[in-house]
């Protein structure tokens, strides 16, 4: 295993240690393996000062420059794979060749982002002869971001792209548990010649860091990627000010399983996909609601494959799933499988924690769960599945409508008729057949009713970090 990374803030180009911190813990072993520095108001200041700065040169960069300093960035975490996938297993407990994968999405967020920055097109709007009417596309100013732990370099990467190639700078708050994505990410932009105070990186208590930021008149947009709890929070605190925000927030995707699909096929890539990262992906596929006619075949070979997933240590080969990510988790998901264990529910494999060294929950399957159960209306973010039996697509489709969240749903038929129904009617912002992928670098991002607006990601991804400004130019003197 490779060296974890000394934990830093960043802030106006240079390192610094803070006097409070606290230890970051390995999920899988419960041990200490680094120290996180929490910023302080004066060092939060700082960055605000800095940023400022930053702004005023990064807004008058071409974009082509932005986009060299970006992909000299993505070409120098490419070459550092293997030290940043073995510090995230470390601190995330994901295994080893999903952490190189997530180091590879980062690279690729900042890469499409990249081209993108140089695409960023203004258009003339025909009028009178002598006036011409133009639109431009500026960058809408400082950024304070805040980044889950779920993914310790992709999530990062995502809205540092969209702010840097926007000609933005940003304050990312990245988060304490998992701190080194941030930290790998901030020193291939500083190696790769990213002015000062373009980036700024601290850590800190995240109520404290929000509430002292957010109020400011020099920060322009609030981007964050976490809990819908939290998205309303910080939503209200920016809108006292009218500062826009960018919110991408929790989820509780359905998956619906026609009665013509393929069952092995849908039931063993729902299985693995369930367990993907320990099931903490906003995106990640929970209520399965499968035709009757199939019911029972597709939960028999769904139980099976996810009872067969490789639990363990992330640095040991052939696993694949590590611990969750912290202790609060364990709890969390134990009283959802005993709450809907109570409500009549079947638990079909799993429902607890395994061994007690280390953070690890056993994939869990929940079968015919009431809808008065509260796991069918609390994203569980974690390595726990539903499956209920729906008589029909129209039923299924009442299911996946009926929770407050819409980020991710998928669907599985080969009706032509079924897949334009449910892209149709399906309440989300990212719905996807036959496939259980919801998102690219190349296409846009987030979710509708509590899980968030706007968008990260495609053609529309940079949009949020811009603004439009009318210009009106006359040819002559009125």
């Amino acid at each position: 295993m490779n060296t974890y990374p000394e934990i830093m803030l960043y802030i106006n180009g240079q390192w610094r240690k803070t006097v409070d911190d606290l230890p970051v813990l390995n999920p899988a072993t419960e041990e200490e393996i680094g120290r996180v520095p929490h910023a302080s108001i004066s060092d939060l200041d700082d960055a605000l000062e800095s940023a400022a700065a930053g702004f005023q040169i990064w807004r008058r960069t071409p974009p082509i420059k932005r986009a060299n300093v970006l992909l000299k960035a993505a070409a120098l975490m490419r070459e550092r794979q293997e030290d940043i996938a073995a510090a995230i297993t470390a601190e995330h407990g994901k295994p080893l060749d999903q952490a190189r994968l997530e180091v590879i999405r980062g690279c690729e967020f900042l890469e499409w982002d990249a081209g993108e920055a140089t695409r960023t097109y203004g258009r003339v709007i025909p009028s009178a002869p002598g006036i011409r009417y133009i639109v431009h596309q500026q960058p809408i100013g400082i950024v304070a971001a805040f980044s889950p732990w779920n993914f310790p370099m992709s999530q990062p990467c995502r809205k540092i792209a969209g702010a840097i190639a926007s000609g933005c700078s940003i304050i990312l708050k990245a988060a304490e548990e998992t701190p080194a994505g941030a930290v790998h990410i901030a020193r291939a932009l500083h190696d790769a010649g990213l002015p000062p105070g373009v980036l700024n990186l601290v850590f800190g208590t995240p109520a404290e860091i929000s509430d002292h930021l957010i109020r400011k008149e020099q920060v322009r947009l609030v981007a964050l990627t976490g809990s819908t709890a939290v998205g309303k929070l910080l939503t209200t605190l920016a809108a006292q000010y009218m500062t826009p925000v960018l919110m991408e927030l929790g989820g509780h995707a359905p998956v619906i399983v026609c009665e013509d699909t393929n069952v092995q096929s849908a039931a063993i890539s729902g299985a693995i996909r369930k367990m993907r990262n320990a099931g903490q992906v906003c995106t990640s596929p929970t209520r399965f609601f499968v035709h009757e006619s199939i019911f029972d075949e597709y939960t028999e070979i769904f139980v099976k494959r996810a009872a067969e997933t490789v639990v363990g240590n992330g640095v040991t080969a052939g696993v694949e799933m590590g611990p969750v990510a912290h202790e609060r988790r364990l709890a969390v998901l134990t009283d959802l499988v005993e709450d809907a264990r109570r409500c009549g529910a079947e638990v079909k494999t799993g429902g607890g924690r395994i061994g007690d060294k280390g953070y690890f929950f056993a994939p869990t399957v929940l079968v015919n769960v009431p809808d008065n159960a509260r796991v069918m209306q609390e994203e569980p973010f974690g390595p726990l599945a539903i499956i209920n039996p729906i008589a029909s697509l129209d039923e299924g489709i009442d299911k996946a409508n009926s929770v407050p969240f819409g980020l991710a749903a998928y669907g599985f038929t080969n009706r032509a008729d079924y897949a334009d129904r449910m892209v149709e009617l399906i309440e989300a912002g990212n719905v996807s057949i036959n496939t259980l992928e919801a998102s690219l670098p190349e296409t846009p991002f987030g979710g509708v009713k509590s899980s968030g607006f706007g968008r990260e990601g495609g053609t529309e991804g940079l949009h949020n970090y811009m603004i439009t400004k009318n210009v009106s130019h006359s040819m002559s003197i009125v």
